[in-house]
């Protein structure tokens, strides 16, 4: 996912899992000319929202080992990361990295939901757990939502 690989670059490039919160625009908008200083904010919120960073006081915290994401020669991430996704196509996107279809997903999930009247989050909730698929930290957003 570029989200993950654009919050990861600043973090692997310095070493560290906690950086101050301007230090992380400046290594995306400056250093790395991927984003405007405004964007790179936009990111910050995104990356919040979506569980790869938090924030305590100035600084952020990496929610994940940036060590461990491939960061491609060449990469730069498409401006569409800078969009807050649902709740479902998180679920969904958390399925598909798993190597299966997305139209098969999508499908056995409305048929889930229809079969058992529930919302979409948690019929995708349910087929994710079904899968094997390790979804905790979205199943409680869609319990919250609920």
């Amino acid at each position: 996912m570029s989200l993950k690989t654009a919050v990861a670059a600043p973090f692997r490039q310095r070493g560290t899992d906690r950086m101050g919160e301007s230090e992380f625009v400046v290594a995306l908008s400056l250093d790395r000319d991927w984003f405007s200083p405004d964007q790179a904010k936009t990111l910050v919120d995104v990356a919040e929202g979506e569980g790869f960073v938090t924030r305590d006081g100035d600084d952020l915290v990496v929610g994940f080992d940036p060590g461990t994401v491939d960061i491609p020669d060449g990469f730069v991430p498409s401006e569409d990361v800078l969009q807050s996704r649902s709740t479902f196509e998180r679920l969904l996107e958390a399925v598909v990295s798993t190597g299966i279809e997305k139209r098969t997903a999508v499908g056995e999930i409305n048929a889930l939901q229809s079969e058992i009247g529930v919302t979409v989050e948690t019929a995708a909730v349910l087929y994710a757990r079904r899968e094997g698929i390790e979804v905790a930290d979205l199943a409680a957003d869609v319990r919250e939502e609920l």
